[in-house]
C-alpha cells in the first residue's frame, strides 16, 4: 500500500462483494450496504452493466471467494455471540460493512486498519449516508510500528473478556513473524475467544490450473505494491495454531467450503483450490 493512499486490494475486494449483490442468485453473502461503500462511479457502472466489471476468467472465482469468506466469518460470529461473546474485532477491516448493519445490540465492534484506508472509508460512509453507530470504534494502526494489544487497549477493548476476531484478506500480505505475533496475542485472551482468517497454500501444492491462477493473481497484487509474502501448508498451520496456544484449530479447504456454501447452484459459481479458511479457538 502506498503511503497516503488506502489499500487498493481492499477496494477491489469491496467491489467484488458489491458485484456479488447484483450478479448472483441466490446470494451467498447478503450485504445491503455493499454498493454504498464502494466508489460511486464503480457502483454506478455495476448497476448499469454488471458484466463489464469482470473481464478475466479468474473474476468469478474471486467474487465467490470474497463473498464466501465474509459469510463464513459472520456465520461463526453469530455462534460466538450465542456463546456470550460481546466483542468483535475486524482486523484489516477495509470496507467491511458489518458494523453498520450489526444485528446484535450488545456486540461492540472494533475495526482495525491503516489510518489511510480508514480515512477513505469515513469519506465513503459519509457519502453513502451510512451512519457510524455508537457500538463501533475505529482503531487506527500500522502493524509494522504499533502492537495490536496496545492499539486495542487504547481503543477500549477489554482484554479480560473473550472476543471474536475476523482477519480476512490480510495474512498472505504479512511476514510470518507478524502473523505469529498477532495470533499469539489472540490466543492469550480468555475462552471462548475465536479467530477466523483466510490464507493461501503454496503454489507447488496446486494443480496446473491452480498454479496458473495463482501466478496471475500474484502478479496483479505485486503490481499495485501489495505482494503476497506468506503461504501455509494446512496441516502445518493447524499444528502451529495449537503451538501458539489455541486449544482447537481447523482448516477448511475448497471442497469443504463449496459443499457448505455453493452446493446445488445452477450458475456454477464456486471457489477454487488456492484459498482456505482457518478457525482457531481458545
Amino acid at each position: 500500500m502506498q503511503e497516503g493512499q488506502g489499500s487498493r486490494t481492499a477496494d477491489r475486494v469491496a467491489e467484488r462483494r458489491a458485484a456479488h449483490q447484483v450478479r448472483d442468485r441466490p446470494l451467498v453473502f447478503e450485504d445491503p450496504l455493499a454498493l454504498r461503500i464502494i466508489h460511486p462511479e464503480v457502483a454506478r457502472a455495476l448497476r448499469e452493466h454488471p458484466p463489464a466489471f469482470e473481464t478475466s476468467p479468474v473474476g468469478p472465482y474471486l467474487r465467490a471467494f470474497f463473498a464466501m469468506r465474509s459469510r463464513f466469518a459472520e456465520d461463526e460470529l453469530r455462534v460466538a455471540v450465542g456463546c456470550g461473546v460481546r466483542q468483535y474485532v475486524v482486523l484489516g477491516a477495509g470496507f467491511d460493512t458489518f458494523a453498520y448493519r450489526n444485528p446484535f445490540p450488545e456486540l461492540r465492534v472494533f475495526e482495525v486498519d491503516h489510518p489511510d484506508t480508514q480515512a477513505i472509508k469515513r469519506q465513503r460512509l459519509a457519502g453513502g449516508g451510512i451512519e457510524i453507530p455508537s457500538s463501533m470504534t475505529f482503531v487506527s494502526i500500522d502493524f509494522s510500528t504499533t502492537a495490536l494489544d496496545e492499539a486495542l487497549r487504547d481503543a477500549g477493548f477489554d482484554a479480560s473478556s473473550p472476543a471474536f476476531f475476523s482477519w480476512l484478506g490480510v495474512v498472505p500480505y504479512l511476514e510470518r513473524p507478524d502473523i505469529d505475533k498477532t495470533l499469539a496475542y489472540i490466543a492469550s485472551l480468555p475462552s471462548p475467544t475465536t479467530v477466523v482468517f483466510d490464507y493461501a497454500v503454496p503454489s507447488s501444492t496446486l494443480g496446473w490450473t491452480g498454479r496458473v491462477i495463482f501466478s496471475q493473481m500474484a502478479k496483479r497484487v505485486a503490481a499495485i505494491g501489495e505482494p503476497w509474502k506468506t503461504f501455509f501448508e494446512p496441516t502445518v498451520l493447524v499444528a502451529d495454531l495449537q503451538r501458539l496456544g489455541f486449544t482447537t484449530a481447523e482448516d477448511f479447504d475448497g471442497d469443504t467450503l463449496n459443499a457448505r456454501y455453493f452446493a446445488g447452484r445452477t450458475d456454477r459459481l464456486k471457489i477454487g483450490s488456492m484459498g482456505h479458511m482457518a478457525m482457531a479457538s481458545v
